[in-house]
């Protein structure tokens, strides 16, 4: 426990001092009894109470009076909070076919919609970050609570070309490991990190982190994006995999083009799993709205120095109230 105005317990050498004048009162009043009173006289000023009775009033006095004078030192301890925060990572394919129609208007601007409702919805304590990816990937915010500034990047989001998982979740993890002071990863197309590159730490409690990887493809370019999942599960990041479309496979007119695009299912549930993160497929609106309320940040505990003065204030005065109560039932009067 620690105080803000530590000077301030000084005023606990006047307890000494009180336990002083209390005792001398009561040898006082010990001296006028055996002076004065009759036997009679000196039962009616004890109240018949036996000795030991008749300090319980003063203890508790005494003790609610030390709380106080402690609470005036306004002490701080170590408490646990709990609290929902931590870093989310939209990671949106920006492909070409994410311009196709057949999500109302498109299918970016429904994940737009959705993504920001998600935004909205998140506490302070909750960064988000953007990043954006279709043959290349490249981070559009930075992990922020400033939901203006997340809102206005994903407005910026256009569709592009090709689709490469791998660039998502590696331009995600840097993206954390920028605001996290991870090193950031290079070398993927190795199966292990390149000379010189230190081992991945994993994010800790108070940076947890989660990417939300939103694609309507299969994944058609290099590098591998198992490589770069086996990254995000090495940093104990969890990755959660959003297939926006058809599994089956759907011919779309994109700007004049007919494209067939369908969701790799099987790349993305390895991906989710690898990371221990969930795998979602949303066929419509309703079913990516859904998607996003069921995704939230990590609930935990965390400790904090908090400031606990009124707690010592109200242990004090309930304190002083016992005894006043005490003395008041057994004597009639106050100690």
């Amino acid at each position: 426990m620690s105080f803000i105005w530590p000077a301030l317990l000084w005023s606990l050498v006047a307890v000494p001092l009180l336990v002083w004048l209390y005792l001398r009162m009561q040898k006082r009043r010990a001296q006028f009894a055996v002076r004065y009173g009759s036997l009679g006289l000196v039962q009616q000023a004890s109240g018949g109470s036996s000795e030991s009775r008749r300090h319980v009033p003063a203890m508790f006095f005494l003790a609610g009076l030390i709380v106080l004078f402690v609470a005036l030192g306004r002490p701080q301890m170590l408490i646990g909070l709990p609290k929902v925060e931590g870093i989310v990572i939209l990671a949106f394919d920006v492909s070409g076919s994410m311009s196709a129609d057949d999500f109302e208007p498109t299918r970016m601007e429904a994940a737009k919609i959705v993504a920001k409702d998600f935004v909205a919805r998140q506490p302070t304590t909750v960064r988000v970050g953007v990043v954006a990816f279709s043959d290349s990937g490249f981070s559009v915010q930075l992990p922020t609570n400033d939901q203006a500034s997340i809102v206005s990047a994903i407005d910026r989001l256009q569709p592009q070309r090709g689709t490469s998982l791998a660039n998502g979740i590696v331009v995600s993890l840097n993206t954390i490991a920028n605001v996290t002071g991870q090193d950031p990863i290079v070398g993927i197309d190795a199966e292990t990190p390149v000379e010189g590159q230190p081992v991945p730490v994993p994010v800790s409690a108070e940076n947890s982190a989660v990417i939300v990887l939103l694609t309507d493809g299969e994944n058609n370019m290099d590098p591998d994006p198992f490589a770069a999942a086996q990254f995000a599960a090495e940093r104990d990041i969890p990755i959660h995999t959003i297939a926006l479309g058809s599994t089956e496979g759907t011919i779309l007119n994109v700007n004049g083009f007919t494209v067939h695009t369908k969701v790799d299912e099987a790349a993305l549930q390895e991906i989710s799993g690898m990371t221990e993160g969930l795998y979602f497929n949303a066929e419509n609106e309703e079913d990516l709205q859904a998607i996003y309320e069921s995704i939230e940040p990590n609930f935990r505990v965390s400790r904090e120095k908090t400031e606990v003065t009124a707690v010592f204030a109200g242990l004090g005065i309930l304190l002083l109230l016992v005894g006043g109560m005490m003395s008041l039932l057994w004597f009639g009067r106050l100690p």
